[in-house]
């Protein structure tokens, strides 16, 4: 673990870029830039312009530490070099920006009102690789659709399970056990998760760190108690499917989280755009979501 990385995530102002789309979500991340599906005729070919996107978004001058902390690669990214170094590498010596990888092979069949992990088979493999290629801490989202406290604790504990095995590699685990924006008792899950997370960080060794990724609460600085658990690196806020003006809206309500977006991150970029507009747009955004992250 770099310990300069983990200063910088724990009092750093900015916020985190999510970079992470996967799978199926590829194809509609690259139509949202423009692109369309008849312009790759093979899984290949969408990679490489997912990663084309993303190198551009991550090479432009507003892609900046003044206001970016940390950013989430998918595997396929990670794996992938820019301008010769692989892309954890050039974050941080060229950003100074702390490199995540996203660890989930997506969710299983919704069960007890929520969406556990797929098993991820090729953990040890893929955490050995991670190290080697200097990533700082990994991301796996979970989702929770209704207030089920059985369903709820089942989530939790996997997450934690996940990420004691994360942490004995040397990284970080972003536990992410996202309440549904548009579940019809969100506040209460929120209750239940947030009781169920404190449990599991009591039950941690003193050394054990992770950082935390959640919906912006329904109720204003709900998470404000976790922010100060010894355990706990960083809590990170995602947009969860809010446009990025309601996310930045919501987030600058709740004191001490700090900004996890994607959609909201890039939203308005397209392929088709010059370099100033792409920059621009792009650094309109960024300056948006941090003085979100600041309040």
């Amino acid at each position: 673990m770099n310990d300069e990385q983990l200063r910088l995530m724990h009092s750093g102002k900015g916020f985190i870029a999510a970079l992470d789309q996967s799978g199926g979500s590829t194809p509609k991340a690259l139509l949202q830039y423009g692109v369309q599906e008849n312009e790759y005729t093979n899984e290949e070919e969408m990679y490489t312009l997912v990663h084309d996107m993303r190198t551009r978004i991550i090479k432009s001058p507003a892609f900046d530490s003044q206001y970016i902390l940390g950013a989430i690669l998918f595997e396929n990214t990670m794996d992938r070099k820019i301008d010769g170094q692989w892309t954890a590498e050039y974050l941080w010596e060229k950003k100074h920006i702390v490199p995540f990888l996203k660890v989930d092979k997506g969710l299983a069949e919704p069960a007890d009102g929520v969406q556990l992990m797929k098993p991820i088979s090729n953990l040890n493999e893929l955490l050995d690789r991670a190290v080697e290629r200097k990533i700082f801490g990994t991301k796996m989202r979970s989702v929770i659709k209704e207030a089920n406290p059985k369903g709820i604790q089942e989530v939790v504990k996997q997450q934690f399970e996940v990420g004691l095995q994360i942490f004995e590699k040397g990284l970080v685990p972003i536990i992410e056990p996202e309440v549904d924006i548009y579940s019809a008792d969100k506040e209460k899950s929120e209750q239940i998760l947030k009781d169920e997370i404190q449990k599991q960080l009591n039950s941690l060794d003193k050394d054990v760190k992770v950082m935390l990724k959640l919906s912006i609460p329904t109720v204003n600085n709900f998470y404000s108690d976790l922010l100060s658990d010894p355990h706990v690196v960083r809590v990170v806020a995602l947009s969860g499917g809010y446009s990025r003006e309601d996310a930045n809206q919501k987030l600058s309500e709740n004191h001490g989280l700090i900004a996890s977006f994607s959609r909201a991150l890039s939203e308005g970029l397209s392929a088709g755009q010059s370099n100033d507009e792409f920059n621009t747009q792009l650094g309109n955004s960024i300056k948006e979501i941090y003085q979100a992250s600041i309040q």
